[in-house]
Order: structure tokens, then sequence, then C-alpha cells
């Protein structure tokens, strides 16, 4: 049986080369980093190294990177951090509705503590209008945060023109480039942020380990308490096996950027072209070119996308419905309701999303079965009309 993977938007597999380069440090160079010895200053280095790699893939300052566990505590950190510092200044926060649940919640539990949060709607194809941000902006304004790409329907917003209007009105932008590092530009200047995300297993690197830029100059709590690690900023023992993966990672992705993503692309859209030519009563979720390389996302009418996945899997094809995080929820996505879909399309979504090792004759090999699997679940639907 064949055995493919299409779902590296919930994570990727860790680069061999990256895992070499982590390997010294679990028992060569095990060191502490905080201490002053040589096996500390050893691991210390090599952190250093790393940081120097991911500012040089953003565009950044070494100082303006941040190391923590990954994407989930990149975000809470600048939400809950930037919240807590500006609150002398305003109470008004700014995010879209299709954000992931790593902005939506901490966003939520600030409403609860006197916060005032605005949910900036997207359109049917989960763009954000720009202007939509300006016209809500007020003095009592602190923090706008926008993801750059969407995790499940790959839709990449404006943050440039989102950035250039935070510039304008003084204030703080941060975004989740959760699904963007290390698959397309992000250039933190380009950008125009104050502050990103990131998470190394979303391009090859390992589990449990991320990063925050915060732009220097930007007032921020530090979020957990306890040492002085990272300039005072974050309390915790170094990661450094997980930190020097993720600057390899980054290393390797750099060089390749534009060849992987047009490659992928090719992958991408041939699955967008096939899936409605042979599978009636389909939509497309997203935009149908201002999204990621990597990413489809499709709803079927008359099915549940658990079901899909349960078939696939059977057949040894890995997809998913949407957000790993949520896998466990049975409320439909609220980024598919977003985009206007009804609760019975929202349940039948199905995301694919595709990486380094993808192949097309894997790709053949799922528009060769999908097709059966929905014409044989539509007819154990009572709702399927045929």
């Amino acid at each position: 049986m064949e055995r493919v993977y299409f779902d590296y938007a919930a994570t990727a597999p860790t680069d061999p080369r990256v895992i070499e380069a982590m390997k010294p440090y679990f028992f060569d160079y095990f060191g502490n980093p905080s201490s002053l010895h040589s096996f500390g200053q050893e691991a210390r280095q090599a952190i250093e190294n790393s940081r120097a790699s991911v500012a040089q893939f953003l565009g950044a300052k070494p100082e303006e990177i941040m190391f923590t566990s990954g994407g989930t505590e990149s975000d809470n950190t600048a939400l809950f951090g930037l919240a807590q510092a500006l609150e002398p200044k305003g109470n008004h926060i700014i995010i879209s509705n299709i954000e992931h649940h790593a902005v939506l919640e901490p966003a939520k539990i600030l409403e609860k503590s006197g916060f005032s949060v605005s949910y900036i709607p997207v359109d049917k194809q989960g763009i954000i209008d720009p202007q939509a941000i300006k016209k809500i902006i007020s003095p009592k304004t602190i923090i706008i945060s926008i993801m750059h790409a969407n995790n499940e329907i790959g839709t990449i917003q404006p943050i440039a023109e989102i950035g250039a209007i935070a510039r304008e009105k003084g204030v703080i932008f941060h975004t989740d480039a959760v699904q963007t590092v290390g698959h397309i530009p992000t250039k933190v200047d380009d950008l125009k942020v104050d502050l990103l995300s990131l998470s190394a297993h979303k391009f090859y690197g390992p589990k449990g380990v991320g990063a925050l830029y915060i732009r220097k100059g930007t007032r921020i709590s530090r979020f957990l308490h306890g040492g002085d690690q990272e300039a005072g900023k974050r309390a915790s023992t170094h990661n450094t096996p997980g930190i020097v993966g993720l600057g390899e990672a980054l290393n390797l992705c750099s060089p390749f950027l534009e060849k992987e993503a047009k490659e992928q692309t090719v992958l991408r859209d041939k699955i967008i072209k096939t899936i409605p030519e042979k599978i009636p009563d389909c939509f497309l979720n997203g935009h149908p070119s201002k999204r990621l390389p990597n990413n489809v996302n499709f709803s079927f009418k008359y099915i549940e996308g658990e079901s899909i996945i349960l078939n696939l899997d059977i057949l040894g094809i890995a997809a998913s419905t949407g957000s790993a995080c949520t896998s466990s929820s049975l409320e439909p996505s609220h980024v598919l309701l977003a985009l206007g879909l009804t609760h019975e399309l929202a349940h039948g979504s199905l995301r694919l999303t595709i990486g380094r090792w993808s192949k097309i004759k894997d790709v053949d090999y799922l528009l060769e079965q999908l097709p059966a699997i929905i014409e044989k679940l539509r007819k154990m639907s009572p709702l399927y009309p045929g």
C-alpha cells in the first residue's frame, strides 16, 4: 500500500540534515548556556549562531529575536506582553475573525479582563480589507494582530498594507507567520511588522521550539518569570538542540525558498484543477491565487470531512479537515464559517498540504483514490439527492 503525506501544515518531518546538526548538543555540547564554564559557553555560542540565522532570514537584528517553545507561546507572549505593557496608553485590540486559536484565545481572555477587541471580517475568499482596519483604529488602539497566511485555507493577507496603516496610526503590529516562514518571503521590514511569530516544525525543524521577532524599542512585558534568559525577556533554560535545529532549518530553507515554492505550486495547482473535474459539488476554499504554495482546501457537499480523512487513511493518505490544534472539536471550522459557508459545507472540508518531499506520484495517487471515496460516502449519506 502507498503511504503518502498531505498534512504538512500540521507538522513537517524534520530534515535529516537538521537532525545531524542537533545531535552534538544532546551529549557532546550539553552544557547549560547560562553557565560561565566552557561547557556552557559552547552551548551559548550555538544559540547565538542560530539567533543570527533567524535574524538574517527575517532581515532583523539578532537582539530582536527571542526563542520560545513554538508558535503558540510566541503568539501568547505577543498579545499578553503587549497588552500589559501598553495598557496605560489604551485597551483596544484589533484581530481578524480567522486567526489561529493561539491568538483568538488570548484575545478572549483579554476581553474578560477589560480590553476591547474588534474582530475584522474577511471576504468570501478569506481576504481582509486593510481599510476596514483603518476605519476602526481609535486613540485607544494599542495592538493589531493579523496572521500572514491562514493555516486552514492558505489565504495570504495584505500584511504590508496593514503594517503601513499601523505605522501611520502609531499602533503596534504583530503577525502570526507560523505558516509562512520558510515557505514565502518574510522580511520584517517589507511586511512592516513590529512582532512576528514562527515555529520550527512548520519548516522542517524540530517540534517544541519557535521564536518571536520583537522590533527594537517595542514595549512588551515578559511572559515567563524566573531566570534572566533571553536578555530578561523569557525565563527558562534554553532548549539548545531545538534552537540549533531551528537555525539550521532556516539555513536550509533560505537558498531554495523560491525553487521549493514554485515546485509546490505546480503540485498544488494540479490538485486544485483536477478535483472539480473529477468530483461534482465541491468548492475551493480560500483565494485561488493569493494562497500559500502548498495549501489546498475543498468543501464537499453532502458528507463530513472526518469520514473523508478516515477513508483516505485506510489507503495510506494522511490529510486533515483543518487545524490540528482543533482536531478533537466537533464544532465546524470558525475560518470556513467566516467565509460564509453553511455548517454543512464547513463540516465537509478537506485540507491537503504538501511539502519538501511531496512528489507528483503522491498527487496522482490522491487524485486516483479521492473521487471513489467521495462517491462511496455520498451514497451512504441521507443528504445526497443522487
